[in-house]
């Protein structure tokens, strides 16, 4: 383990001196010696200690002034403020702004030891934690990454025909539980969907990469045959796959659907999921007249049903998860469907991009800086 670097702060000759010897005779480092507050500031900017033994009284900056300039700074090094017993005042103020102990200034060996050991093992012992968490964020981002080059990189080209479509997922956490999918077919036909996994972190990531490949390879086992996928075929291969071996009980919300890149005709299935927005010339108006399947992943063997729609020229499909209308205010209150219908109707005649960017920019407005409480998923479909 390598030597400890510790700063020493004190105006003080003699009390530097002394502490260089009594630091020596501990089998310590020569330390660093700074003659006052603001040279022991200027040392800590240009290097990194693993300890500060601070004065508490010296002219030009004080220890009050050096602990409260380093106060709320992740990198700054752990204090033992120095004093004498007449001091004690100030020196509960130190400890307030965050120093980790005192040293009375007669320096006694045994307890200069004891002291200094003690806050270079939780120094030890904060840094080894700095750097498994770094190792864990790191691990998390890669997994970020992994997820979200499951989903289509780039929507816009994937539109066919008079189907132009965009979508927008962004995880509440380095990975989140929510999909989307949009696959061309055929020539004629799309496929399209979101879908919301129960629960959060690596689990539901873990989960959603499993419903992303169950659902494109039934969809090519169809597209093999010859055949147009049915979305309700679809989420049965899938939910009985998600059904074995799902001792938690991790169930997937979806929205699943085939669009007729040509007519606009959609056979749409919902397994537990919220009912998609359609704009339309007259505004936005819910999806009605679909029957709601069960989530997938509760029990396998189920029979899902579909419906069908058809989507008029410059008519929009909005789908989303539950993270856009349960999207919370610094005041605690849900986004909700009817500001996102408003959203939807300020978006007017929009592109499916500019769509999007309309709701999520209201979206920001209204949840400020209130952290994100869950993952945020929209794809919007239009024909025209």
């Amino acid at each position: 383990m390598a030597e400890p670097n510790i700063l020493v702060v004190d105006d003080s000759g003699f009390n530097r001196l002394l502490l260089k010897r009594r630091l020596a005779e501990l089998g310590y480092p020569e330390p660093v010696m700074a003659e006052n507050g603001r040279l022991g500031l200027e040392a800590i900017e240009a290097q990194r200690f693993d300890a500060v033994l601070l004065d508490l009284e010296m002219p030009e900056l004080d220890g009050i002034g050096v602990l409260e300039a380093l106060r709320g700074r992740a990198d700054a090094p752990p204090v033992i403020v120095i004093s004498a017993l007449t001091e004690m005042t100030g020196v509960i103020r130190c400890i307030e702004l965050g120093a980790e102990d005192y040293l009375p200034k007669s320096f006694d060996p045994p307890l200069l030891r004891a002291r200094l050991a003690a806050v270079l093992e939780k120094k030890r012992l904060r840094d080894l934690a700095a750097e498994r968490l770094a190792a864990l964020e790191a691990e998390l981002n890669s997994a970020r990454a992994a997820q979200l080059s499951l989903v289509p990189q780039d929507v816009g080209r994937l539109g066919s025909g008079r189907v132009s479509v965009a979508a927008h997922m962004e995880p509440a956490r380095q990975v989140g539980g929510d999909l989307f999918e949009v696959m061309r077919l055929d020539a004629a036909h799309l496929l399209f969907g979101v879908a919301d996994v129960s629960g959060k972190g690596a689990p539901a990531g873990l989960t959603m990469a499993r419903t992303v490949g169950l659902i494109r390879s039934a969809a090519r086992i169809a597209i093999g045959r010859g055949e147009v996928p049915s979305p309700a075929t679809l989420m049965e291969m899938a939910n009985d796959d998600l059904s074995t071996d799902n001792p938690d009980m991790t169930f997937v919300t979806a929205l699943l659907g085939v669009v007729n890149t040509e007519t606009g005709q959609c056979r749409i299935c919902v397994a537990g999921h919220e009912a998609p927005f359609i704009q339309a010339a007259g505004g936005p108006r819910a999806m009605s007249g679909f029957a709601s399947n069960p989530a997938m992943g509760v029990m396998d063997g189920l029979t899902y049903r579909e419906g069908e729609l058809t989507l008029a020229p410059g008519e929009t499909l909005v789908l989303f998860t539950d993270g856009v209308s349960e999207a919370e205010s610094p005041e605690a209150d849900f986004y909700g469907r009817e500001r996102l219908s408003g959203a939807i109707a300020g978006a007017g005649d929009a592109a499916p991009g500019v769509l999007l960017t309309a709701i999520l920019a209201d979206m920001a407005g209204f949840t400020r800086d209130a952290p994100q409480a869950d993952d945020v998923t929209l794809l919007a479909l239009r024909f025209g």
